[in-house]
């Protein structure tokens, strides 16, 4: 049984559709989310779903990173998916989880990543720039913010009338889509 740890920030819509997906799956789990706010609606999700939660402040998270790393090796947790997290992982989790950490980006990285690139950000930013098409990335996570190997990208075209509310809602559906899947592809690449 592969045991996923879901971090995430804010509303929690990614998490509720991985934790849909994985439900009735004997050898995937979600196991546990973390959240770096006590308010964050993927915390509500997390207890729908019987699902363990942890909240850990900013502070709590950057400089007790060996506290979250024991709670995940106490909970057995094989891989780390963050969705809509919005703090960096300190390194010690990144080293002790290599090539078993997702992040979604909201962009066709390279382009708009990097520090302060999340949400209506990215959107904004790629609308500014007058872009034709943006897209999704689904990639590992190394010690630089979205900069780690890309596994997957998919696109959607920009309309001259795009607003950033229907942007986003394509952007969104990219994601609920996709990043279910890739996930367990990449642990069934694990699992071999």
């Amino acid at each position: 049984m592969f045991k996923i740890a879901i971090f995430a920030s804010g509303g929690g819509t990614n998490a509720a559709k991985i934790i849909d997906f994985f439900s009735s799956r004997a050898d995937i789990s979600v196991d546990l989310v973390i959240s770096n706010k006590s308010d964050a609606g993927v915390l509500e999700i997390a207890r729908e779903n019987s699902i363990d939660s942890v909240v850990f402040s900013r502070d709590q998270f950057l400089n007790g990173a060996n506290s979250i790393l024991e709670i995940l090796r106490t909970r057995k947790i094989d891989f780390l998916v963050l969705a809509g997290f919005l703090l960096k992982l300190p390194e010690v989790l990144v080293s002790s989880y290599e090539g078993r950490i997702l992040n979604i980006h909201p962009s066709l990285l390279p382009d708009f990543g990097g520090k302060g690139m999340y949400g209506d950000n990215v959107h904004k930013a790629v609308l500014e720039a007058g872009k034709s098409k943006t897209g999704i990335t689904i990639h590992q996570v190394n010690n630089e913010y979205d900069r780690g190997e890309i596994v997957f990208q998919e696109e959607v075209t920009i309309s001259e009338s795009e607003t950033l509310d229907s942007l986003k809602k394509k952007i969104q559906v990219l994601e609920h889509t996709n990043f279910p899947r890739v996930i367990e592809s990449e642990i069934k690449k694990l699992a071999k």
